[in-house]
């Protein structure tokens, strides 16, 4: 039997990231913490690991990156999962959106309910359970995050797997590039 696939999803949450671990494309654990680095200590940061978060990665020297008024308001989370890219393990990192990977996951269709409304997590977490991952109503610790935070790390973990296994998109395609030639992109 080969090794196993071990991915990570993160998503930022009120007082710090919640992680959702899948094993081969299977729900694993939760965990919550209220520093990034603390997160990418497991088996997903380790030879064949990917690690999605939902934060922009990647900054460019030179020109604009496309970043929204909200990626401003997150501004020290964005320098604290920025700064993890320059870590041992790094190059592990990729940004995604959970929304982009909800589009992705309903056939490339926009969602008709917000997230934080019970049609638009019910409607999130039945396409996760679709694709193999079935978030189990009891978290431990990792349920203290707003349900929609952790469907948006689930879905981050379904787009880290798809990343794993070469089955990725990104936007834009292809990506801009660092001054390393790091790609930037959101990745689904």
């Amino acid at each position: 039997m080969g090794e196993c696939e071990v991915v990570l999803g993160i998503d930022a949450c009120p007082g710090g990231w919640v992680a959702v671990e899948l094993r081969d494309g299977l729900f694993a654990g939760a965990s919550i913490a209220t520093g990034l680095r603390s997160l990418l200590r497991g088996p997903a940061t380790g030879p064949g690991g990917v690690v999605a978060v939902d934060m922009p990665l990647g900054l460019l020297d030179t020109g604009w990156r496309r970043l929204s008024r909200q990626s401003w308001g997150l501004a020290a989370k964005l320098r604290e999962a920025n700064d993890c890219l320059a870590d041992t393990g790094g190059e592990r990192l990729f940004e995604v959106h959970p929304e982009v990977s909800f589009w992705a996951l309903n056939d490339r269709t926009p969602l008709p309910h917000r997230k934080k409304s019970w049609s638009g997590q019910m409607t999130r977490r039945s396409l996760l359970a679709a694709a193999g991952i079935v978030l189990p109503d009891d978290l431990g610790e990792a349920g203290r995050a707003q349900p929609d935070d952790v469907l948006d790390a689930a879905a981050a973990a379904w787009s880290a797997h798809r990343i794993a296994q070469g089955r990725a998109g990104c936007l834009p395609d292809p990506p801009q590039c660092d001054e390393r030639g790091r790609p930037i992109a959101i990745w689904y």
